[in-house]
C-alpha cells in the first residue's frame, strides 16, 4: 500500500468471509439461526427477571444487565454482516464504522466489568451472608453498573477520538466488522502510539478484572472449605458455578484473542476467532443461567403454567 497516496475516505468496504455462493449461504443461515437464538434467549432472561419478583435481587439485576450488553454487542456486528453476505455489498460509512467499533468494544468491555461486579456479589453472598442484604442495596447495585458503563465508555471513547482524523490510504477492511487493528492497517501515518495505547488499555482492563475476580473466588473457596457439612459446601458453591462458567468463557476467549504470539497470527484465523468470541458468550449466557439455576427454572415453569 502506498502510504503517500492519501485519499479522503468516506466509506469502507468490509471484506467479510470470501467464498463461493454455497459457502456464503451456509455462513448466512448459521449466523442467522445463532443470532435469533441469542436474541431470543437474552431477551427472555431480561423479561423473566423483570416480571418475577422472586428474581428481584442483585445477582439477577446484574445478569439482566449482562444480557442487555450481550444483545448490544452481537446486534452491533451480526446484522451488518448478514447484509454484507446477502447483498454482497460490504460498504459502511466512515461514521458508521466508528460507531460500530465503539458500540462493539463498549458492550464487550462492559461485560468484563459486570462479570467482575457479579464475582464481588457472590463473594458477599457466600462470605458475609448476614451483612449481604444491608450492603448490596439497590443504590449500590446501580452505582456498580453505572461505574462499569462509565469506565468502559471513557476507555473506548478515548481510543476512538485518537482515530477520528487519521488519514487513510485504502478502503478495503479485511474483516467482517470495523475491527480496530484492521482499520489501523489502512492508516497512512505511523499509528504505533495508538496501537500501544489500545494494547495497554485492553490488557489493563482484562488483567485487572481477572485479578479482582480471582481474588473474590479465592476468598469464596477459603470460606466454603471451612463449612463442615459436605452437602452445605456443595450447595453453597453451586450458586457460583454458572458465573464461573461465564467468566471462563468470556475471559478465556478474550485472553486468546489479545495475548497470542505474533507467529500464531493470521488474518483469516483472527476473523474466525473474533466471530466465535463475539457469538459464543452471548449464545451460551441464557442456557448457562437457566439450565443450572433452579430458581430461574422454577420461575420459567410457573410462567409457562400461567400462559397455558
Amino acid at each position: 500500500m502506498d502510504r503517500t497516496n492519501r485519499t479522503l475516505v468516506e466509506e469502507f468496504i468490509l471484506k467479510g468471509f470470501p467464498g463461493n455462493s454455497m459457502f456464503q449461504g451456509l455462513i448466512f443461515m448459521g449466523l442467522l439461526v445463532v443470532y435469533i437464538v441469542t436474541l431470543t434467549g437474552n431477551i427472555f432472561i431480561i423479561v423473566i427477571i423483570s416480571s418475577d419478583y422472586r428474581l428481584h435481587s442483585p445477582m439477577y439485576f446484574f445478569l439482566s444487565c449482562l444480557s442487555f450488553m450481550e444483545i448490544l454487542g452481537v446486534s452491533t456486528v451480526i446484522p451488518k454482516l448478514l447484509v454484507v453476505i446477502a447483498t454482497e455489498k460490504g460498504t459502511i460509512s466512515k461514521t458508521g464504522c466508528l460507531i460500530q467499533s465503539y458500540l462493539y468494544y463498549f458492550a464487550f468491555t462492559t461485560d468484563f466489568f459486570i462479570l467482575t461486579v457479579m464475582s464481588f456479589d457472590r463473594y458477599l453472598a457466600v462470605c458475609h451472608p448476614l451483612r449481604y442484604s444491608s450492603i448490596m442495596i439497590n443504590s449500590l447495585c446501580i452505582k456498580l453498573v453505572g461505574g462499569s458503563l462509565l469506565i468502559s465508555s471513557t476507555c473506548i471513547l478515548f481510543s476512538l477520538l485518537l482515530r477520528l482524523k487519521l488519514p487513510f490510504c485504502g478502503r478495503v477492511l479485511n474483516h467482517f466488522f470495523c475491527d480496530s487493528s484492521a482499520v489501523l492497517k489502512l492508516v497512512c501515518v505511523d499509528v504505533s502510539v495508538i496501537k500501544r495505547n489500545e494494547i495497554i488499555s485492553s490488557v489493563f482492563i482484562l488483567i485487572g478484572c481477572l485479578v479482582l475476580t480471582a481474588i473474590s473466588y479465592s476468598l469464596i473457596v477459603f470460606t466454603v472449605i471451612k463449612i463442615p457439612s459436605k452437602k452445605r459446601r456443595k450447595k453453597t458453591f453451586s450458586t457460583c458455578v454458572s458465573h464461573l462458567v461465564m467468566v471462563s468463557t468470556v475471559f478465556g476467549s478474550a485472553i486468546f484473542i489479545n495475548i497470542r504470539p505474533p507467529k500464531d497470527y493470521s488474518v483469516e484465523t483472527d476473523k474466525v476467532v473474533n466471530l466465535l468470541s463475539t457469538m459464543l458468550a452471548p449464545l451460551l449466557n441464557p442456557f448457562i443461567y437457566t439450565l443450572r439455576n433452579e430458581k430461574v427454572k422454577n420461575c420459567i415453569k410457573e410462567a409457562k403454567f400461567r400462559c397455558f
